[in-house]
Parts: C-alpha cells; structure tokens; sequence
C-alpha cells in the first residue's frame, strides 16, 4: 500500500527520518546504493557523493532516495518515503529536486496482520 505525499508536506515527512538511500543505476544497468543524509537548500535536497554516484548521475538523472522506516509495523513512521528525483551535479554534491513522493507499507506488515 501507498499513500502519496505532497511536495509541500515532503520536508515533514523527511524531517522525521535520519538517513536515505540515493540508489543510482550505471551504464551496466546495475543499481548503485549510497547510504547519505540528505540536506535542504531552498527546495532542494542535498547530497555529497564519490565519482560513482556523481557519474551514475549524470549519465542517467532520474535516481531516487529511499528513507526506510523508523519505527515498527503499525504507523506511518512505519513506512518507507520513497522520493522520485532529478539530479545534477555540482563539483562533489548532487543537487536533487523532488518530482514524487510515497509513503510505502513493507508487505510484511499486510503479511503480520493476515497471520497473527
């Protein structure tokens, strides 16, 4: 299950996570997790990245950060944020600009309920 986050409302919901994956893909079409604690400016979301990440980037701008939950099934804290982005590059950051966000259930949690 998701639920849609708005762009507006996006900052809460990331301000209430500690960390993120920034996945990017390679030329080799294999994915690339970098384990980052973006930070804001204006409207954008920063991250410091090696060559790889940067590379990746460029190469392909469409990445994603997923925030994986903070608390036990149960609240939407509970829940992954993935955020859809567009990433460039400037020197040893990548700026990323939201397009798209959800909160995510892990399918454990509709497993958990099923089963008691």
């Amino acid at each position: 299950m998701s639920i849609a986050v708005s762009l507006d409302d996006l900052p809460a919901a990331i301000a209430a996570r500690p960390w993120a994956y920034l996945l990017t893909v390679g030329d080799d079409g294999r994915s690339h997790l970098l384990a980052t604690v973006p930070t804001w400016r204006d409207t954008t979301l920063l991250v410091e990245a090696g060559q790889r990440t940067r590379d990746n980037a460029v190469r392909q701008p469409r990445v994603a950060l997923v925030y994986p939950p903070v608390d036990a099934p149960g609240e939407t804290s509970s829940y992954s944020l993935i955020v859809d982005v567009e990433a460039s590059v400037e020197g040893e950051l990548i700026v990323l600009q939201a397009m798209k966000a959800v909160l995510h259930r892990p399918a454990i949690a509709v497993a958990t309920q099923r089963n008691p």
